[in-house]
């Protein structure tokens, strides 16, 4: 029996405590704030898997594949694709009750699927019921010791003489605010991503990025942090509430400010094409029309239908005093999903001993450039499981991670300037300042959003080294945070500025093409010393 560490209680982190549990370890399972909430719990539209009999798993691994724009993974897609119906099954008999029709399981379609795949429950809310399901399993498991108002400091390593670097648990902030260490055999990070770096977010304020950042510091590698894929459809109302793929896979259509369905003259998929296109026509639009939001038009759906499939969103409108059944509403994009993260292979390890990801604070490879419409939710089970099923074999990604670190190396020192992030605290130069949260978001919007350009991302890069970040020592909750995200935005514009192309989610003003030479994954890991850094694997 191993004492495990699990920060996160979304499904990956949830799933993992409990199969760890069943396993016979002593699990200690983290969350920030209280056990329910996490970006799971505000997923829509379900979870995509080959269950039925006109899919096949090719089929699924076909289109995943086309959705990542040739930075996919495809062991990984495999992996995900070939064990996701299994881990479906696995969350009906841990309770989730997956949306019935006279057929059975009721399921939709959504952008860039060529099948029907998409299983949901409670109509729009699969992820509000996947999390109460999981969480009761968890409250069921003696086993399972949960911290919660719990935040992830750092994580300890061990770098004692010639060994690989270890990681042997992890420094917490408690809801005292005192900082402890809490030592363990092995550490799973289900932290999820970091969707408060920019303006506009479908995340909660919990979405920091907190395990990529401490992986980072703690010398694990990280990588494809310029791919952020921003959802096309969020309410254009305070809070940008998400409206799921799934309306417009119903039939819902998007429309300028003249009424027309500006989507036909952009893709032959229209409102169904891949999310990073519609994201972009949608942009462009608002531009067009002076930064007005443009319209998703529901109102050829029956006006039960929206209720009984649709009641998160419905709710959601008539709280921002709109009927979405008789009038379209607003809708612009917002970052949304991180398809970059901690480096791992296809059993969830990353590069340093001991420490695991699962769920969006990893990049598996599984999503490329541009994940998949509910993608999501399956690779957190899917990479959950594995890396529990991984925690009695060799800890050695050797043959798994690729390495390219002379194109990176060229790469990174031609287009991005030297990252200050590893100033000491309290050591900021005299033309630093403290990060300001909301600056850093408006800045990020700006110049890392949907649209980024080398001049703009420069800008950012200029304007991100003036910052600092607070003593981690003596740091509130928040402060904590910010740290985080002032350390994730340098990475995340150095990212953008080496890849001089655009792909998936990526778009560059100044270099509008797919370019072959960039057919790969940048990888960064903190150097030793500054002349080991490399932006490359």
């Amino acid at each position: 029996m191993a004492s495990i560490l699990v920060i996160g209680s979304g499904l990956a982190g949830l799933l993992a405590a409990v199969r760890a549990a069943d396993a016979g370890h002593h699990v200690a399972l983290v969350t920030k704030t209280v056990l329910p909430e996490s970006n799971t719990r505000y997923a829509q539209g379900g979870i995509a898997a080959a269950l039925f009999r006109d899919d096949s798993i090719d089929v699924h691994v076909l289109d995943t594949l086309r959705a990542g724009a040739g930075l996919c993974d495809p062991a990984a897609v495999r992996v995900l694709c070939t064990e996701g119906p299994a881990r479906v099954r696995d969350l009906i008999r841990f309770g989730v009750d997956f949306d019935r029709d006279e057929s059975g399981v009721a399921r939709g379609l959504e952008a860039a699927h060529s099948r029907s795949r998409i299983v949901h429950a409670g109509g729009d809310a699969t992820g509000a019921v996947v999390e109460a399901a999981l969480v009761a399993t968890v409250r069921r498991r003696a086993a399972i010791e949960v911290y919660e108002h719990t935040m992830l400091v750092d994580l300890l390593v061990d770098e004692r003489g010639d060994e690989p670097r270890t990681v042997t648990g992890a420094r917490l902030r408690g809801p005292d605010g005192r900082q402890r260490n809490l030592h363990a055999d092995a550490v799973i990070l289900a932290t999820g991503g970091a969707g408060q770096l920019f303006r506009h977010t479908t995340n909660p304020l919990v979405a920091t990025g907190d395990g990529v950042a401490a992986a980072y510091r703690a010398g694990a590698s990280i990588a494809d942090l310029e791919f952020y894929q921003f959802h096309p459809t969020a309410l254009a109302v305070v809070g940008t509430p998400l409206i799921s793929e799934a309306v417009r896979g119903e039939g819902a259509v998007l429309r300028n400010r003249r009424g027309d369905r500006f989507m036909l003259a952009v893709h032959p998929a229209a409102e169904l094409a891949p999310r990073d296109v519609v994201a972009r026509a949608i942009a462009h639009e608002m531009t067009l029309q002076g930064g007005e939001p443009v319209v998703l038009d529901a109102t050829g759906l029956q006006g039960n239908l929206l209720e009984t499939r649709f009641p998160t969103i419905t709710a959601a409108c008539r709280t921002a005093g709109l009927d979405w059944a008789v009038q379209p509403v607003p809708v612009s994009p917002a970052a949304h999903y991180w398809m970059g993260g901690v480096a791992t292979d296809s059993w969830a390890r990353t590069s340093v001993r001991g420490l695991f990801a699962v769920g969006e604070v990893a990049r598996t490879g599984a999503h490329g450039a541009n994940r998949l419409a509910s993608n999501s939710l399956l690779e957190a089970a899917v990479f959950a499981d594995r890396a529990v099923r991984a925690l009695c074999l060799p800890h050695d990604l050797s043959a798994e991670l690729p390495v390219d670190r002379q194109t990176g190396l060229q790469a990174v020192r031609r287009a991005a300037p030297a990252s200050p992030s590893a100033i000491a605290p309290d050591q900021r130069q005299p033309d630093q300042h403290l990060v300001n949260r909301t600056t850093l978001q408006g800045l990020m919007w700006e110049c890392a959003g949907v649209y980024r350009s080398g001049l703009g991302l420069h800008a950012a890069a200029a304007e991100l080294a003036r910052w600092a970040a607070p003593n981690p020592a003596r740091a509130t909750l928040a402060q904590l945070e910010d740290r985080n995200l002032l350390e994730l935005a340098r990475l995340l514009v150095r990212s953008a500025l080496a890849r001089e192309e655009s792909r998936g989610a990526h778009y560059r003003s100044d270099f509008t093409t797919t370019r072959p030479e960039f057919a790969h994954s940048q990888c960064t890991t903190r150097p030793l010393v500054p002349a080991q850094e490399a932006l490359a694997c």
